[in-house]
């Protein structure tokens, strides 16, 4: 799985012009399943995620987690994200998991997250939104469950 964390004050998703979900001060999550994860790699990844420690403590420092901070988490399925750009000028989306297994590993990843005492909220999948999102910092990391970045 990969997944584009970034720090946000806030983030809301919209689809056909409604807002469908919002999320205050916390993280936005843009999550894509690659064809050879499992329920494993979300669940590395949600608990990577919850646990960064990426928001400020009071000497200035990156040293909390969303937790620590009661922090909101938005997470947004993006498939985009196994876009591979390396030959010619059209993405290639061949290492993305099928939408059958990839809806299923994203609700897993989110069953996750809830587990925690947090507000999470999210997207739609394979829905055509609108995500806004403003980035504190800005903060942004790349994580994968496969590679170290």
């Amino acid at each position: 799985m990969r997944a584009v964390v970034q720090r946000t004050k806030n983030s809301q998703v919209a689809v056909d012009g409604k807002i469908i979900s919002h999320s205050r001060a916390g993280l936005t999550v843009l999550l894509g399943v690659g064809k050879e994860d499992s329920k494993e790699d979300a669940k590395y990844l949600a608990d990577k995620i919850i646990n960064l420690r990426i928001f400020t403590d009071p000497t200035g420092k990156m040293n909390l987690s969303l937790l620590d901070v009661h922090g909101e988490l938005m997470v947004v399925s993006q498939f985009t994200l196994y876009g591979d750009c390396r030959k010619g000028r059209r993405p290639s989306f061949d290492s993305a998991a099928d939408p059958g297994i990839a809806v299923d590993l994203y609700e897993y990843f989110l069953t996750i997250c809830r587990q925690y005492d947090i507000n999470v909220s999210c997207g739609i999948f394979q829905a055509e939104m609108l995500v806004s999102i403003e980035n504190d910092g800005p903060v942004t990391l790349i994580l994968d469950s496969k590679r170290n970045f």
